[in-house]
């Protein structure tokens, strides 16, 4: 599914069109799943979060914008953000029940990147964008919708209607090229 057609259905679940949330579950649960699972390690766990994560997303449609991100991000970022929020939670009840000066210094333990890491962050983007842009337009696109927007290797092959592993060797050497660029 591109990211058009998850825009417009995210567009729809926003007028609260269930068919249209039903398509973007369909199109989505397993990649959002993944997520889930990755990061909590449970799976009871993560198939909770999952069925919280739409509810967020029903309720919250509306305060996706449309151009601003892809959707694909949006719904990661959603899912991903619940996820350890779960897992925060999780570790504060274990944390409850412990004593002592370290419990207060976990609770105070912040995850959020500081200003030298943001503007590392920064420096990083502008080498990874700058190295993107040194690679041909269509294999450059398929980095990105394979790497941040999390395409398939079929899905790739079917939208640059290249066979599966011509998409395989586009994507293998253009990771090459890219840890080449960012050596130097």
């Amino acid at each position: 599914m591109t990211a058009q057609d998850l825009d417009a259905l995210l567009t729809r679940v926003s007028m609260a069109d269930r068919k249209a949330f039903a398509a973007l579950y369909s199109a989505t649960s397993a990649k959002l799943f993944g997520i889930c699972l990755r990061i909590l390690k449970d799976r009871a766990m993560a198939e909770d979060a999952l069925q919280d994560i739409y509810v967020k997303i029903w309720k919250r449609a509306d305060a996706y914008q449309s151009g601003r991100v892809q959707p694909m991000t949006w719904l990661i970022t959603v899912a991903r953000n619940h996820a350890i929020d779960l897992l925060r939670k999780r570790r504060t009840a274990a944390t409850d029940n412990a004593e002592g000066d370290e419990t207060r210094i976990d609770r105070l333990e912040t995850h959020e990147p500081g200003p030298a890491e943001q503007l590392l962050q920064k420096d990083t983007r502008a080498q990874i964008s700058a190295c993107l842009d040194e690679l041909a337009d269509e294999k450059a696109e398929a980095v990105r919708q394979a790497y941040l927007y999390g395409a398939t290797y079929a899905e790739l092959a079917a939208h640059f209607a290249v066979p599966l592993n011509t998409m395989r060797t586009w994507l293998r050497r253009s990771l090459q090229a890219l840890r080449t660029c960012l050596s130097r």
